[in-house]
């Protein structure tokens, strides 16, 4: 059964000045009251409230592993979520469908892939371990590269086939990178209309978008969708222990979702194991500092089973970190964040798919 969230698009029509709504009491709030004191940054959104916040946040599920309100949808989702973009790199699909279906069988529903993921080969496996059944245990997402209607509407469909489904639980626009990308997007033709659409037909039911540039960019498009009358449902971004320091999509993004209900995905938390590089924290310590923030779902890539188990241990032995902790590990991370060496895909072009293949954007 299709689930429509055109109620939903109502609410958002009917919104407005939402971002503006941000006053700095609330932000206070957001904030951590007592950092300074424990010496976390100004601005941070962890607090011993966001603390508690995340404790009726989420909900215990018989598989150990938690699940957080997405937003303001309704939904639950995994608080640890399998990154689409290893799904695909394994030699073998029979390796590639053993995750998927290993992350699904153990309490893991949030599925992440992307359009351009290897080629299509990422979605195309994820679609084949969503067989058997596996597609009823899933939220699955999907994104698109397309700025015009025409050539978002075509993803759209080619990521429907690929993925062997009828419907995504949510579709994003990918790689928001270019301050000119919201603009495109919502422009008379662009690819809002097409989403749209698709989700009138009942082949998506949430919209949202990614990025991993910059927290100005994310701001633009959140304040470009309010000007339209629309409040996405979701927003993707780098949230990890050096993004912290650096040009910070937790100081700056995360307390205007949190404010307005939209779902919070994180995304890098190891930051492609670059973070690990650093020789400052674990990986272990990485995925902990990302689920503690309030986030709905923490995604992260798994290219090999060790991986994924990693991931699905920290999930169902996760303690929210308390301000003391937090401040630890950000002293840690300090010396070597403040000018985003660590973050490569703030800080170059390696990481923009989009940027190397303009003919995916239309």
């Amino acid at each position: 059964m299709h689930h429509s969230s055109l109620s939903k698009n109502n609410d958002r029509r009917n919104s407005s000045h939402f971002l503006n709504s941000l006053t700095r009491r609330d932000f206070v709030k957001i904030s951590a009251a007592a950092s300074v004191a424990v010496g976390i940054a100004p601005g941070s959104v962890f607090s011993a409230e966001n603390e508690n916040a995340q404790q009726t946040h989420q909900t215990q599920s018989d598989t150990g592993i938690p699940r957080r309100a997405l937003g303001r949808t309704g939904e639950k989702v995994s608080m640890i979520g399998l990154g689409g973009a290893h799904i695909g790199t394994q030699w073998l699909e029979s390796d590639s469908i053993k995750i998927i279906r290993t992350a699904l069988d153990s309490g893991i529903n949030f599925l992440d892939n992307c359009w351009d993921y290897n080629g299509g080969k990422s979605e195309e496996r994820m679609g084949k371990a969503l067989r058997d059944g596996y597609r009823e245990k899933a939220f699955l997402m999907s994104k698109i590269d397309g700025r015009d209607k025409k050539t978002a509407a075509k993803q759209i469909d080619e990521s429907l086939q690929r993925l062997q489904t009828d419907h995504l639980d949510l579709m994003q626009f990918h790689e928001v990178i270019r301050m000119d990308d919201p603009d495109k997007a919502f422009a008379p033709g662009g690819a809002m209309e097409a989403l749209v659409d698709a989700q009138k037909a009942g082949k998506i039911r949430f919209i949202g978008f990614t990025g991993h540039k910059s927290p100005e960019i994310h701001l633009h498009m959140l304040e470009t969708a309010e000007k339209h009358g629309f409040r996405f449902d979701t927003v993707q971004m780098p949230l990890n222990v050096m993004d912290a320091h650096f040009d910070s999509f937790e100081k700056k993004v995360v307390p205007v979702l949190v404010k307005n209900e939209i779902g919070v995905l994180g995304m890098k938390p190891l930051g492609g194991k670059i973070i690990l590089e650093s020789k400052t924290v674990t990986a272990d310590e990485c995925l902990n500092y990302a689920l503690s923030l309030p986030t709905s779902v923490v995604i992260t890539g798994c290219d090999k089973m060790e991986i994924l188990n990693q991931a699905i241990s920290v999930a169902r032995s996760f303690k929210p970190m308390n301000p003391q902790q937090i401040a630890a590990l950000l002293a840690k991370t300090a010396p070597v964040a403040s000018e985003g060496k660590f973050e490569k895909y703030k800080t170059t072009q390696s990481f923009d798919g989009t940027t190397r293949n303009p003919q995916w954007l239309g």
